[in-house]
């Protein structure tokens, strides 16, 4: 049991970490506000990460993401990635990326499974191997070491141990891993934002080598990129019949923050673009949107405004709504009861969306 410190209720679902309720972050934002920012701030300084978004007005503007970081001499950006040397940005660049990599037999546990060409066949034969699950084909998950929020509940937290000190490889080197039966290639995290321009370079350099066969390209993301990004890869995933895979943390604005350090603006906006395409490529699913059912703060409220929010761009988008397992900095939190989760697939259906589903059925309880 943790007690609010702002009005001092008491409950199981009040995160350690925050200190603060739903309630208060909803409706007294600039006190939790003390709280919940100087939570992150720790948490980030543990792992040795900038422990806000640099804003120095001398220093250089990083644009890949929705921090727009202004990187003074010699320090990081918030993704850790990007450092200012002599009035330059080194680190990651359109040719290098810091990330690790494994093959996932087909058909795998992925966000989209239910949905994608991999899972199930649909687009075959242009965009899938058969008219069925993919058996005998492989995804190549790219797990890039970086990310733009900082979530509390993060289910691969570990990667901060690694943002700093990993090594690099290049677009060559990555590409000479896709090999005759990968069928599909996943650029998640983290997150994919911070080192997105080599994601897609990667992604241009293996579809190039690569032609004539199939090689569906997807991106599991929070959607932070700057949006000229977001256009490219919406442009590689419709060409190779791949998706993206937007998770929405949360719809108040209030709420995101508190969560995850960052405003969701940029991530609402990157998801009305891509819905706005969705008629160039109707099959397999463009976009894909999933949200994580936090007890005690992603509650029925968050659920309903969110399932609006996709119905008005497009009530086709498929909606995961994903258990929670506690992890990280909300460890304390319970887990996703199967009631919650089901009036949550309830009230995703009444607000319009044609497909929905409830994920990591295992960890209800």
């Amino acid at each position: 049991m943790t007690e609010c410190k702002i009005c001092q209720k008491s409950s199981r679902t009040i995160s350690k970490v925050l200190g603060v309720c739903l309630q208060c972050i909803r409706g007294k934002p600039d006190q939790t506000l003390e709280y919940t920012s100087k939570a992150h701030r720790n948490s980030r300084e543990a792992f040795r990460l900038p422990e806000e978004p640099a804003k120095d007005p001398d220093g250089i503007l990083c644009e890949v993401c929705v921090n727009e970081c202004k990187i003074p001499e010699n320090k990081f950006g918030y993704c850790g990635l990007r450092r200012n040397i002599g009035g330059k940005l080194i680190g990651t660049s359109n040719n290098e990326g810091k990330l690790s990599w494994y093959y996932d037999p087909l058909p795998t546990n992925c966000v989209a499974d239910w949905v994608c060409a991999a899972g199930t066949g649909v687009g075959y034969p242009k965009f899938a191997h058969c008219k069925g699950a993919e058996y005998g084909y492989k995804n190549l998950a790219v797990f890039f070491n970086s990310c733009s929020f900082n979530c509390f509940f993060c289910q691969n937290w570990h990667y901060r141990q690694d943002t700093l000190k990993s090594q690099k490889i290049t677009v060559d080197e990555f590409v000479s891993i896709v090999d005759e039966r990968t069928s599909c290639i996943c650029y998640f995290g983290g997150d994919p934002t911070p080192q997105i321009q080599f994601s897609i370079n990667s992604a241009r350099e293996a579809l190039r080598k690569k032609k004539e066969r199939i090689l569906r390209i997807c991106w599991e993301t929070n959607g932070s990129m700057n949006k000229e990004f977001m256009n490219q890869i919406l442009d590689i995933a419709i060409e190779s019949g791949g998706c993206i895979k937007f998770d929405l943390k949360a719809w108040d604005e209030n709420l995101n923050i508190a969560l995850t350090s960052v405003s969701s603006k940029r991530t609402l906006e990157n998801f009305e673009e891509a819905g706005s395409r969705i008629h160039l490529r109707t099959l397999p699913p463009l976009i894909i949107a999933s949200t994580l059912l936090i007890p005690g703060y992603v509650d029925l409220e968050e659920i309903g405004n969110l399932s609006k929010f996709i119905a008005s761009v497009n009530p086709e988008i498929p909606y995961s709504l994903l258990a929670f397992y506690p992890r990280f900095y909300m460890s304390d939190l319970p887990f996703t009861t199967r009631s919650f989760a089901e009036k949550c697939c309830t009230l995703a259906k009444e607000a319009g969306l044609k497909n929905v589903k409830i994920g990591n059925v295992h960890l209800l309880q």
